[in-house]
């Protein structure tokens, strides 16, 4: 055997060796990765934190048909959830929540009730800062057919005519009243009811001939009623609030649901219900 053939070979022998160290290296490498990547992905799933627990919400009666579909898509959505109303006059709420009542979510149905729980005279208010995400105009809600041929809101002043408004203190009451103010119109009405709900479901009994309530009321009511607009009722147009409580028991899945109220999925649920754009 030569000279040459000796060192060939050997060289062969070195450069194989390499090779495979070369590869071993190469699969380490590889698999580090892959673990790496897995290690990675497993911390970006923990780091999510899945939702649970139920989420209290107080909310203006008018919001009833709407947010009870979205606590329902919010269920679906985070499963674990549960989403539990409390609905009526904003301003019944708002007394409830700075009374210490247990809740994650206000929403109001006028800045006015908001700022009950937001600035209390102590300074500490009971919640973050709200922001608007739906407004609400006034209709006339009468008797099926409008035997009465309510066309206005002077109408309703006709003697004999049995009309219900919410109490002035809560804004669908407040709202009507500065809709009168508008038409300088003075209305005295059979009752005041503590709640647009309570003032539909007169109408919707026959307990009265007409009620000043939401359009939102007015659609979600159906054949029960019959609504007509009055051009007043632009001057009284209510902004709707919503906040996240600062004691909330479950902060983290209440910020949900306000994210899902304010999205285009949310949005879209209460324009339907008649709700207009913030």
């Amino acid at each position: 055997m030569t000279r040459y053939t000796r060192r060939t070979r050997r060289t062969l022998q070195v450069t194989g060796v390499g090779v495979a160290a070369l590869l071993a290296l190469s699969a380490c490498s590889s698999g580090s990765d892959s673990s790496s990547k897995k290690d990675s992905s497993s911390a970006s799933k923990d780091s999510a934190k899945k939702l649970t627990g139920t989420v209290t919400v107080f909310a203006a009666a008018s919001l009833k048909e709407s947010f009870t579909t979205l606590g329902k898509d919010f269920e679906k959505a985070h499963p674990g959830t549960k989403v539990t109303f409390s609905f009526g006059g904003s301003d019944t709420l708002a007394a409830s929540i700075t009374g210490g009542a247990p809740a994650d979510v206000f929403a109001a149905a006028s800045p006015k009730t908001m700022a009950i729980v937001t600035d209390k005279k102590d300074g500490k208010g009971t919640a973050t800062a709200p922001s608007t995400f739906v407004r609400n105009q006034l209709e006339i809600a009468t008797l099926p057919g409008n035997p009465d041929k309510v066309a206005s809101l002077k109408d309703l002043t006709k003697s004999g005519l049995k009309v219900v408004l919410c109490d002035k203190t809560v804004p669908c009451g407040a709202a009507a009243q500065k809709a009168l103010d508008a038409g300088k119109l003075k209305l005295t009405p059979v009752s005041y009811e503590q709640d647009v709900k309570s003032a539909l479901t007169k109408v919707e009994l026959k307990e009265a001939d007409a009620a000043v309530v939401y359009k939102t009321d007015v659609k979600a009511a159906g054949s029960k009623v019959e609504g007509v607009d009055f051009p007043e009722s632009a001057n009284a147009v209510n902004d709707y609030p919503i906040a996240l409580l600062k004691d909330a028991p479950n902060a983290e899945a209440a910020k949900e649901f306000i994210a899902l109220v304010q999205s285009p999925e949310g949005q879209k649920v209460l324009t339907a219900a008649g709700f207009l754009k913030p």
